[in-house]
């Protein structure tokens, strides 16, 4: 089942490294805004919505190489995705292809047991999209 969810922390390197995984933490606040007149007079008044979003590093800590994703899930939790440079053997040496790594922070993907594919858009029209698995 393919769900949107959002990059909270990306880190990439081709050499090992130790990847902290980012708690997260949200606040919001609501507010109002009226306005009541008589006679030529107008009075208003308001406040304004506003919303804080905050990552501080947990103690919990992956060995890893490539690109690290921390994907913020619907449900609050956070997901670890990790991708390392594919390799395939083509007498050409030149067998090696980057991962590709989003650029956005709204992001789809869809998981398959210890395996996500990842898909975003890349294009004004939303028309062309890119994908890593």
């Amino acid at each position: 089942m393919r769900q949107s969810v959002k990059i909270i922390d990306r880190h990439y390197s081709e050499t090992a490294y130790s990847y902290y995984v980012p708690e997260h933490g949200e606040a919001t606040s609501n507010g109002s805004f009226g306005c009541f007149g008589s006679g030529g007079n107008i009075n208003c008044s308001g406040s304004q919505n506003s919303s804080a979003y905050a990552v501080g590093a947990s103690m919990t800590a992956y060995s890893v190489a490539g690109a690290t994703l921390a994907l913020l899930l619907p449900d609050g939790r956070v997901a670890v995705v990790n991708c390392t440079s594919k390799y395939s053997l083509k007498f050409d040496y030149i067998n090696a292809r980057s991962c590709r790594f989003p650029l956005v922070n709204d992001i789809e993907a869809e998981f398959f047991g210890n395996k996500a594919k990842l898909q975003w858009q890349v294009s004004l029209d939303g028309k062309k999209v890119e994908s890593e698995t």
